[in-house]
């Protein structure tokens, strides 16, 4: 029985880390890589917070489609271009890449740090 417990622990606690792990084929930038990449008009900028934040402060070149929508918004962007992800920290951000890996997306990129280390 205390082998069971122990089983259950571990795999509970892989499926909670897992969350917090890069999504496998998503390229993670900080925020001084995203600066001249905001030119590139072939690019799609996805801000994944709300919005309220979104309309606190945001980067003028992201639209924003909140995390929560974005499986229903996902047929606003074009799966052939470069998606590239925010959000405040980057924890819903990487949520967002997994979410848009699994819906077809290849090329995805996600910003660490998100809004905290926008300047």
């Amino acid at each position: 029985m205390d082998y069971l417990n122990w089983l259950l622990i571990g795999i509970t606690g892989f499926f909670l880390l897992k969350q917090f792990l890069p999504a496998k084929g998503v390229r993670n930038i900080g925020v001084a890589e995203l600066k001249p990449m905001l030119k590139d008009q072939a690019i799609q900028f996805v801000d994944v917070r709300n919005p309220g934040e979104f309309r606190d402060r945001h980067i003028h070149e992201f639209k924003n489609i909140p995390l929560h929508q974005l499986s229903q918004k996902a047929s606003q962007l074009n799966k052939e271009k470069e998606v590239v992800v925010i959000c405040q920290s980057g924890m819903r951000s990487s949520k967002a890449a997994r979410q848009l890996k699994i819906l077809g997306f290849n090329n995805i990129t996600n910003v660490k740090g998100g809004m905290s280390a926008w300047l």
